[in-house]
């Protein structure tokens, strides 16, 4: 199974290895897809002055270090995952099965190698980059999703570029009222859970003994399985 997440706009500085290359990426055969528009991202960054969507680093993005997209991350969802704090084997499962939804990038593993950028959701550096990257990744994901079921945990914007039609999706519920905010650390503990018992079906999921939650209802649609649990 693959777990699907969004980014964090909060990213650590800094990397440990080289800058991004054709190796720094799952997907391989749509590498050039994925560099063609990093490099229009590259040339916006030249003639913009919107700081606030697009930061002010002028650097080439193929010029920046990289680490772990995982560890490049650092919102809400992320710091409660606790990468870390993880087994070898836990962290493992998580950069191979945990995709996440770059603004720029496009779909990448957690264990994927990526520079410090900036690019705020729904933000387009002189080109509709979701339509694009929904026209690269669908396919392959698609292709993936006909024999894995994918665990979604994305905010609903990221189905711009790809929408599952075999998924799970979680609804946490807490004193009678939907969690907004706070739903987003709660997708990082079930990241975190979800990478110690490794599930390969649906069933396998629903066994996992989550903490601080109660599976409450099951409801489907298309193919699509919600979970709505209420959280404690």
């Amino acid at each position: 199974m693959k777990i699907l997440l969004a980014p964090s706009e909060r990213k650590t500085l800094g990397g440990n290895f080289p800058p991004i290359s054709k190796n720094s990426f799952i997907f391989p055969e749509i590498y050039e897809k994925r560099k063609e528009a990093v490099k229009k991202y590259d040339e916006f960054l030249k003639t913009t002055d919107d700081i606030k969507n697009f930061g002010d680093d002028k650097t080439s993005v193929f010029e920046r270090p990289v680490k772990k997209a995982v560890l490049r991350y650092s919102g809400v969802a992320f710091e409660h995952m606790k990468y870390e704090e993880l087994d070898k084997s836990a962290q493992k499962w998580i950069d191979e099965n945990v995709y996440i939804f770059s603004n720029l990038f496009g779909v990448i593993s957690a264990g994927d190698l990526i520079p410090h950028y900036t690019l705020k959701q729904g933000s387009k550096p002189g080109f509709d980059i979701y339509s694009y990257y929904k026209e690269v990744f669908s396919p392959v994901l698609e292709k993936i999703n006909e024999s894995e079921p994918f665990i979604d945990l994305r905010a609903k914007f990221y189905e711009k570029i790809y929408k599952p039609k075999n998924a799970i999706t979680f609804k946490f519920i807490k004193n009678g009222k939907v969690v907004s905010h706070f739903a987003k650390a709660y997708r990082g503990k079930l990241s975190a859970v979800i990478s110690k018992h490794r599930p390969e079906t649906i069933e396998d999921v629903l066994k996992i003994p989550f903490e601080d939650i109660k599976i409450i209802e099951i409801q489907e649609k298309k193919g699509v399985k919600e979970i709505v649990c209420e959280v404690f």
